[in-house]
């Protein structure tokens, strides 16, 4: 089980949804994960939704009628600013310059040059996830991109990533960060591409049986895109929320 009190920089340290109703995705990701959820007010009647397992941070809700849902991913930094500047410098669209969120952290958004969108959090009371790599926490992250190659030449050139190939499959590069892996680079299939769907970064969620995670998908309302896959490390399949959300489902091996 990892329980983190810190997250070194280049680590993919937090995730949160956003989504087109509060109450429905909290009773949808309790039932499945058994998250608990706090409610934290955070101005003009906007709710930040904590999710713990037990007792420790491991995801966010909140809610926005004008996004398509989605999850957000970050990325721990040393500086939000730093890097922020750096992005733009390597081609990156920096969408939200550097700002303050209250006392938690501090924060940018930006949009990769092939379009993915990944935040980089400067953490100040609020590392991120006070639990990873384990049933209901964050375990990986993957990014689907219409140009993998611009996408590992980019983020090797702003966080330090190191991106191998062969591991899972030629066509699949996994991210290390201080010879920790922590995610991976995948092709956006044709088929999405040409359904509009746009490059993203989505989690994988950890669960103790995959198979009936995935069932309990369908019975709450959600559907799978990607049924129960094998690697030489666990299984996972994709999923879509009730509301449209896509992620990852994980059982297999957790790292500490």
């Amino acid at each position: 089980m990892g329980e983190r009190t810190s997250h070194p920089p280049g680590t993919i340290s937090w995730t949160d949804l956003v989504t087109s109703d509060l109450d429905a995705a909290k009773g949808f990701y309790g039932s499945l994960l058994g998250w608990t959820f706090e409610d934290m007010p955070v101005g003009d009647g906007n709710i930040y939704s904590m999710a713990s397992v037990g007792g420790r941070h491991v995801a966010a809700v909140s809610a926005d009628q004008e996004q398509p849902p989605h999850w957000n991913l970050y990325v721990t930094v040393a500086s939000a600013d730093a890097a922020a500047a750096r992005a733009g410098e390597l081609g990156a669209t920096v969408l939200a310059p550097p700002f303050d969120v209250l006392d938690a952290g501090r924060m940018a958004v930006v949009q990769d040059p092939t379009g993915a969108i990944l935040c980089p959090w400067e953490p100040r009371l609020n590392i991120g996830a006070q639990l990873v790599n384990a049933p209901g926490a964050l375990t990986w992250a993957d990014i689907t991109t219409p140009d993998p190659d611009a996408a590992a030449r980019f983020y090797g050139d702003w966080l330090g990533w190191t991106l191998d190939t062969g591991e899972f499959g030629p066509d699949y590069r996994v991210i290390r960060t201080g010879g920790r892996t922590n995610g991976g680079v995948t092709a956006l299939p044709p088929d999405q591409a040409a359904a509009g769907v746009p490059p993203h970064w989505y989690p994988y969620l950890g669960t103790e049986d995959l198979e009936a995670a995935v069932a309990a998908v369908g019975e709450l309302g959600g559907r799978t895109v990607v049924e129960p896959t094998e690697t030489p490390v666990g299984s996972f399949a994709v999923v879509i929320d009730p509301q449209g959300a896509d992620f990852a489902l994980w059982g297999g091996r957790y790292d500490d």
